[in-house]
């Protein structure tokens, strides 16, 4: 489960996000929120029996200020509720990694979002080797990292093959994989939809090539996957719940059924932090 703790305000101009420059969608724009915001998120996704414990905020990278903030935040989140933290936060350097880490985040999500050579069509304000680098001065800090893709942005399959082999290389802990919301005032709001079948040989591919990583079925897997959804838990083992930043997603009690109606169990933090 994720919390949007700091939404708009983003001076990058992904096309896909609702809180981008370029953007002219509806929606809720605020600074960074206040740490009991943050406190009543962690509990809130500790009841949801989430793993993962998800602070997103928008911009192109941290700030000083914003990582001391962050940090004695999840002193306390770590302090009274049992759940693990991971953040997104734009690009990183690695001493603010470090700072982070030693605060007890144990996760960055940071996504590649398509592949090397798709990049320039879907984003301008920076790189993908600026993610890249991100990702690399966060694994020199200690953390695990959390990177995936978005599909469904005017990608081809070669470059859907592409992002897949490059996540390969890179060996991320946590995969994972959206599907992209067209949302209305954004520059891909008419782009069509992925199939439910594509959207599986998608995340089948993905589990074939990182058969130890945890893959995550992320944001648009209930307006992509339809009817075909619960097949996605056979290559994926993990899911978000109740909402994707500005969208609104599945009810964490829905997501349950769903996964207990296949026969599946859900694996608690408590249990998988003590393996």
């Amino acid at each position: 489960m994720l919390i949007n703790a700091k939404s708009g305000l983003c001076p990058e101009d992904c096309h896909y996000c609702a809180q981008s420059r370029v953007s002219e969608a509806d929606i809720e724009k605020y600074p960074m929120v206040s740490l009991e915001r943050l406190l009543d998120g962690a509990r809130q996704a500790a009841a949801a029996r989430s793993l993962r414990y998800c602070i997103v905020i928008s911009g192109r990278g941290i700030t000083d200020h914003e990582v001391d903030y962050l940090a004695g935040a999840v002193r306390r989140i770590k302090e009274e509720v049992d759940i693990g933290i991971c953040c997104s936060v734009g690009l990183l350097t690695e001493e603010r990694a470090i700072r982070l880490r030693q605060a007890g985040v144990e996760q960055l999500n940071h996504n590649l979002n398509t592949s090397e050579r798709f990049y320039p069509e879907i984003c301008t304000t920076h790189t993908y080797q600026d993610r890249v680098d991100t990702l690399n001065a966060a694994r020199r800090a200690g953390l695990n990292l959390c990177s995936g893709a978005i599909f469904g942005q005017g990608e081809s399959e070669e470059d859907i093959v592409d992002v897949a082999l490059a996540l390969r290389e890179i060996e991320p802990q946590s995969i994972p994989i959206n599907f992209l919301l067209p949302i209305e005032g954004t520059p891909f709001h008419d782009i069509r939809y992925v199939s439910p079948d594509d959207c599986l040989r998608i995340l089948c591919l993905m589990r074939f090539l990182n058969p130890k990583q945890e893959i995550r079925v992320s944001a648009g897997r209930e307006a992509h996957l339809r009817t075909l959804q619960p097949l996605a838990l056979y290559p994926a083992n993990s899911v978000f719940v109740s909402g994707y930043l500005t969208e609104p997603g599945q009810a964490y009690q829905d997501t349950w059924r769903m996964i207990e109606d296949l026969g599946f169990e859900i694996e608690e933090h408590r249990e998988a932090s003590a393996l």
